[in-house]
């Protein structure tokens, strides 16, 4: 586990302080073959001592999703749960409970919760929740639109940031359709992340709804221009390091993949690109991302 330690306040994370950190990371980018795989099933990478960072072997799934988990005083909140419902091929919950137990170790507390939260219902983000039934101490969220909107208070006004508290670590949540009905992004201060999950990332921006996502990223550039956001971070890499250029649908080695970091520039590129694609539907190329524009479900 690649650790940064950081000091917490007098009680835990100091809310609104974003420490400026690199996140120049060697993320696990598939084999020439599955036969040749020597990566983890999981990757964990500690951003600081109260923040982590998944990846899903490419073996296991080519779409190699990012989770997150985040610790608070009271509570700790993993974002999404991959691609893979197995425990056997993919132990997310044993590599969780680990974790867990290091920080507790290091932390001690009775009674420490688990939340589970998703930026989306698709497959490839709630394949493991299952793999959370019983664990003690536990609430996993359903995705989809009905149990995620009451449980975030988006029903009543989806305009509203929620705000999910971990202590001393409050989340801020947005509505952000587009890509999905139901897509959430997190805004965590301590660290100054932006989770915007498949709606913002370095890859294929899979348009579901063309007017919500263009208000999305217009409500993200607001909400940012008023936030100390440090990275934005999606839930793929799609993108190689040549300009314009993805890597194909299902694709197991990505040796020239992108960083998995953007910044609010490039929400502002994508609100650029959106007025260049206009009314065209289909697959628009740009420098640090793909818009594919259907107007129908479907997508990473």
């Amino acid at each position: 586990m690649n650790t940064h330690r950081q000091p917490w306040g007098v009680s835990g994370p100091v809310e609104g302080s974003a420490p400026a950190r690199t996140l120049d990371v060697r993320w696990i980018h598939g084999s020439p073959s599955a036969k040749h795989n020597t990566d983890p099933d999981i990757q964990v990478h500690a951003y600081d001592e109260h923040t982590f960072i998944l990846r899903q072997n490419m073996a296991i799934d080519y779409e190699a999703p990012f989770l997150f988990l985040l610790f608070g005083e009271a509570r700790a909140v993993l974002i999404d749960t991959g691609a893979t419902a197995s425990a056997e091929y993919f132990p997310l919950r044993r590599v969780i409970d680990e974790v867990v137990e290091e920080w507790l170790a290091a932390h001690p507390r009775d009674g420490y919760e688990l939340l589970v939260l998703h930026t989306h219902p698709h497959g490839d983000h709630i394949a493991g929740d299952g793999q959370f039934t019983g664990r003690p101490d536990t609430k996993v969220v359903d995705a989809a639109l009905d149990s995620a909107w009451d449980f975030f208070g988006f029903q009543d006004d989806p305009g509203s940031v929620a705000r999910i508290d971990l202590g001393d670590r409050v989340l801020e949540c947005l509505a952000t359709p587009g890509h999905h009905e139901a897509a959430v992004t997190f805004f965590d201060p301590w660290t100054g992340f932006l989770l915007t999950g498949d709606t913002v990332y370095p890859g294929r921006l899979y348009v579901e709804d063309w007017p919500a996502f263009i208000r999305t990223i217009d409500r993200l550039i607001d909400f940012c221009a008023r936030r100390p956001v440090t990275h934005v971070l999606g839930c793929h890499i799609e993108m190689t390091r040549q300009r314009g250029r993805d890597y194909p649908v299902r694709t197991t080695y990505q040796p020239d993949e992108r960083p998995l970091q953007m910044t609010t520039d490039q929400l502002r590129d994508i609100r650029a690109a959106i007025d260049t694609v206009g009314d065209r539907p289909g697959r628009h190329a740009f420098a640090d991302f793909v818009i594919c524009r259907d107007d129908a479900p479907g997508g990473d």
